[in-house]
């Protein structure tokens, strides 16, 4: 469902510090400005199956949300391609596609038409994400007034409200009390039996560990160990 082959993202960033914009400008037009270039992903090859769960773990600046974003089509890889046997459905990071000055109720229409879901098949489910994101009351209130457990729970609960083919999560289930988690995990393997592909990052290893049958260990850029995740889990904490 998922395919990298040979993927790089290059970035290029000014070798000194420029305190303002207006220096930047100046120096730049008077090609006084020095460049480096490194990778957020180093040419990466993986391969994730129909039906399974697969995780990525690593330190942070990694290249773990950046590979996310490449697989969502957020970011295009400098090369390199991936393919894909589906439709995504992303949830990368707290709160994106959120608006902080509408209510939740108008966030879930916000965000679930971003999605690509109508207003009518919105309507119909929304009983079921305030229900599944227990926010009760709070689903009538600004968003700036949610915490980021309360944002996440939300987003969470709109972007699983229907079985995508293809979810990719970013540290979701990192926040959020003990027994939301659970609940999370509980829809990511009824999705994962019922044939969806979720590619998951996480710091969480007791997640990886319970969820995931295969994972990857990303440094700088790079895939360092790729296998059972009890193995790479193993790696990672030796290294």
């Amino acid at each position: 469902m998922i395919r990298l082959e040979d993927v790089a993202v290059r970035y290029r960033a000014p070798e000194e510090r420029l305190g303002t914009f207006k220096e930047y400008a100046i120096r730049h037009l008077q090609r006084r400005v020095r460049y480096r270039d490194f990778y957020a992903l180093d040419d990466v090859n993986l391969e994730v199956q129909r039906g399974e769960i697969f995780g990525i773990i690593g330190r942070n600046g990694a290249g773990k949300s950046t590979l996310l974003k490449v697989v969502s089509r957020v970011l295009v890889p400098t090369r390199g391609r991936v393919v894909l046997g589906g439709q995504v459905s992303p949830l990368l990071e707290l709160g994106a596609g959120f608006h902080p000055e509408l209510t939740g109720r108008e966030n879930v229409m916000l965000n679930g038409t971003l999605l690509g879901y109508t207003s009518r098949e919105l309507e119909e489910r929304m009983d079921a994400i305030i229900d599944f994101s227990e926010l009760g009351s709070f689903i009538e209130a600004p968003l700036r007034t949610y915490s980021s457990g309360m944002a996440a729970r939300l987003g969470f609960a709109v972007a699983t409200a229907w079985q995508p083919e293809i979810l990719l999560v970013d540290e979701v289930l990192a926040v959020g009390d003990e027994s939301f988690r659970r609940k999370c995990q509980a829809r990511m393997q009824a999705f994962r039996d019922a044939g969806t592909t979720i590619l998951m990052v996480t710091h969480d290893m007791g997640t990886v560990a319970a969820l995931c049958a295969r994972a990857a260990w990303l440094e700088h850029g790079k895939i360092c160990s790729m296998g059972p995740s009890f193995k790479v889990i193993e790696d990672y904490r030796a290294a």
